[in-house]
């Protein structure tokens, strides 16, 4: 007869019973939570699992439920306990029966949680990254970036709608010295599962304008641990150790520091104190330029007292000497005017007397040169008188001969002798070769004009 085999029911029945057998008490059990869920009824629904340590591959998965009665007194001691939110990511430690149901199949239900090994786990996790950054040389990068005199241009990482956002903003622009600030916001989510990636974007955008902003600021207003647990992350850490402008974090209270805090170039407490650190700073450097000034006035009064004091003690000793200088100096400068004075006036008397013999000498000078003046112009005019009418009687010959020419070579005086005039067109005709068959010309004669058609042209043959 065939083997008809066992029921799905009984298959489950049997692996129930073989579980509770070899299960038969709670066991405390290590996993890191992946998934929370909550129902209306208030339980709480968890998938559990175990990653390779090297590869960080799933290598084991459970699904896990928490009794609405046991979870409304586990989720506030765990979260008052280790000031984290139990949700998705954490590692746990937790103390689970083991159920199976031939419909629902395996799961864990869970009936205690110890908080400390998930503070244990955090501390370790923490520990790791920071040995991370350090063997890989960047955790102290950011801090080995030069700090600006004067950060007046900042790049501002924050949620706008945060309160710690406007608290900075208020304390930045109601300075009580009115130092003006420049800054320029990059929103980012600044919790939760998307808060790592958020920052690390907004500090992209940043470093694309580098030159134009002198600091970061990344700011959040406090809130539980597990608000900041985002600021413990391994590669926002590794973006702003690398980040070449100076990062201030101000993203919790005094109690809290993130490894965020531990790579930034400045860690403060709050927005507040992040806006009243960039205020010290204008503080310090006018404080600066103040005590330059004051020990420049203090050093040049200084010089100036010493200088008066030595000029008043030459003035003490010198001054006997200077005046019995300036009366030896004032009966020279007597004797040399009185000096000058009578040379001045034999001087002026021989210059008297050379000034008359010059004028009486200049005086007969003249009047021979006027003399000799006068006689050479009655000569040249008598001189040009005689050329000028020897030039006159040639110049009228000269027209006389002209006037004979002009006469001579009228036309008039041409046809008186029996010649003609030949006109064509009013112009005298000087060469046959002008004239053509048909041509109108006019013959004049001594007594009349006579109009004629050329009839035939015979030009001269030359031989």
């Amino acid at each position: 007869m065939a083997n008809k085999g066992i029921s799905l029911f009984q298959l489950n029945n049997q692996i129930k019973g073989v579980l509770k057998n070899s299960f038969d008490s709670d066991l405390w059990i290590v996993a890191e939570i992946s998934e929370v869920r909550y129902n209306q009824n208030g339980h709480c629904y968890l998938e559990l699992v175990e990653k390779d340590e090297s590869t960080d591959q799933i290598i084991a998965k459970a699904r896990a439920t928490i009794w609405a009665y046991t979870f409304r007194m586990l989720k506030p001691y765990f979260e008052t306990s280790t000031g984290q939110r139990f949700s998705a990511g954490i590692k746990v430690l937790i103390n689970v029966s083991i159920e199976f149901q031939e419909i629902y199949g395996y799961t864990l239900n869970i009936k205690d949680i110890d908080p400390s090994y998930t503070l244990g786990d955090i501390a370790r996790r923490r520990k790791e990254i920071l040995n991370r950054l350090e063997e890989e040389g960047v955790l102290e990068m950011n801090k080995e970036v030069d700090f600006p005199e004067i950060p007046k241009c900042i790049a501002l990482i924050s949620s706008p709608t945060a309160a710690g956002y406007e608290d900075f903003t208020n304390q930045l622009e109601n300075n009580p010295s009115g130092y003006k600030f420049h800054y320029k916001l990059f929103p980012a989510i600044m919790q939760g599962n998307q808060a790592e990636k958020s920052i690390i974007a907004a500090l992209d955008r940043i470093n694309e304008y580098e030159e134009v902003f002198d600091v970061v600021v990344i700011i959040r207003g406090g809130g539980s641990t597990a608000d900041l647990n985002c600021f413990d992350s391994y590669w926002l850490a590794f973006n702003i150790a690398q980040f070449p402008l100076p990062v201030i974090s101000g993203i919790g209270h005094e109690r809290d520091e993130t490894i965020v805090d531990i790579v930034a170039n400045v860690r403060v407490k709050t927005p507040t104190a992040a806006a009243e650190y960039l205020i010290d700073c204008f503080d310090e450097k006018q404080a600066y330029h103040e005590s330059l000034q004051e020990e420049f006035y203090n050093g040049i009064n200084e010089i100036l007292l010493e200088a008066s004091e030595n000029l008043h003690f030459l003035s003490n000793k010198f001054s006997p000497l200077v005046k019995t200088i300036l009366e030896r100096k004032s009966n020279q400068l007597l004797l040399a005017n009185e000096k000058l004075i009578h040379s001045a006036k034999q001087l002026t008397k021989s210059h008297s007397f050379n000034l008359q013999n010059f004028k009486t000498k200049l005086k007969l000078g003249l009047e021979h040169r006027l003399s000799n003046e006068k006689s050479h112009s009655e000569h040249l005019q008598s001189k040009i008188g005689i050329r000028v009418g020897r030039l006159l009687e040639n110049q009228k010959h000269k027209l006389s001969l002209h006037d004979h020419s002009i006469k001579y070579l009228n036309p008039e005086n041409i046809l008186q002798k029996g010649y003609t005039l030949t006109l064509k067109d009013g112009k005298i005709v000087k060469d046959i070769s002008s004239l053509s068959k048909s041509d109108k010309i006019v013959t004049r004669f001594k007594d009349g004009l006579v109009e004629s058609e050329i009839q035939k042209v015979n030009p001269k043959k030359h031989k």
